[in-house]
């Protein structure tokens, strides 16, 4: 691919863009931040590793000039504010849906054709306000969530199991947060149910540490966690630049599928070159389906929160 480029230089954006050219995934990585010299910095920084790491994409920062984007075929948004003390839920919606709308608008003014992954936070909710302010096909918008939440459980489950993460398979559908849904039904090490690898109340207490993943970080470093983050927007960049097909659970925008209509939710869809090239519905049993309602319920109430405020 001739260019990807990565909105927001802070932790998250940095990662994401170093993981990028570290993969070689595109000729030229560029690195856009609103703060004076942060991209461009942090992008010097990564481009002095090239040699090192042995990779060619030439990486480039730029402080808010978008016409250094045209043309790219990805764009990565991680702009957006953490949420402060005091900062109510609808507070946070606001401010964040108007930098992600501001950014998308910029993004595709220069780059109509390019897919966009969203990682801003609240995640599910601004990956709609992406496709709101985007105005193209819902497969070229979805969101980073569960490749990174997968990504928590299968550590998790490595540490209980004494077995490596590359052997564990996972998924798991819903929102980003409190109301996902892991499936252990649907985990497998080399193909072995978990289920049968470990007792139930082992992987429950698995289960509910990876609702709260991002929780456990804040609370240890005092912010959000960055380098997980960074390579799972990473990974599924390089699913669409290598037109891998893979299997990744994604904030996709669903239409019915599900049983659900226009909300953004984490389903396990099957990821190309065109983007979100299939949204593969998992037959549920009855709990798991209740969970999953009660993930869309939230959900919604978020989006509804966003329509309110008559942004778009």
């Amino acid at each position: 691919m001739d260019k990807i480029t990565v909105i927001g230089a802070g932790n998250v954006g940095a990662t994401c863009a170093n993981v990028v050219a570290h993969k070689d995934l595109a000729k030229e990585v560029v690195l856009v931040d609103i703060k004076e010299g942060i991209a461009e910095g942090k992008a010097l920084d990564i481009w002095q590793s090239s040699s090192i790491n042995n990779f060619n994409s030439r990486v480039i920062g730029s402080t808010n000039d978008y016409s250094k984007t045209k043309g790219s075929g990805i764009v990565v948004i991680t702009s957006g504010l953490p949420r402060k003390p005091g900062m109510s839920r609808d507070d946070l919606i606001k401010t964040n849906a108007g930098i992600v709308k501001e950014v998308t608008e910029k993004v595709i003014k220069y780059s109509p054709d390019a897919i966009i992954i969203v990682v801003s936070n609240p995640l599910d909710v601004m990956s709609y306000a992406a496709y709101m302010a985007a105005k193209i096909p819902s497969q070229r918008v979805f969101g980073m969530a569960g490749t990174l939440d997968t990504a928590r459980y299968k550590a998790f489950l490595a540490e209980a199991l004494n077995v490596s993460p590359k052997d564990i398979q996972a998924m798991l559908l819903g929102g980003h947060g409190d109301t996902m849904v892991p499936l252990p039904r649907y985990t497998s090490v080399s193909g072995i149910p978990v289920t049968e690898l470990l007792p139930s109340d082992v992987i429950e207490k698995i289960v509910d540490r990876t609702r709260k993943g991002g929780g456990e970080l804040v609370n240890l470093m005092g912010t959000s966690a960055w380098y997980a983050p960074g390579a799972a927007a990473a990974q599924m960049a390089e699913a669409i630049v290598d037109d891998q097909k893979r299997v990744f659970p994604v904030c996709a925008y669903l239409n019915g599928e599900y049983g659900l209509k226009n909300i953004y939710l984490g389903v396990p869809v099957r990821l190309g070159r065109n983007g979100v090239e299939e949204i593969i519905e998992l037959k549920l049993d009855q709990g798991e389906k209740a969970l999953l309602n009660t993930s869309a319920e939230s959900v919604k109430e978020t989006m509804q929160a966003l329509d309110d405020m008559k942004l778009f």
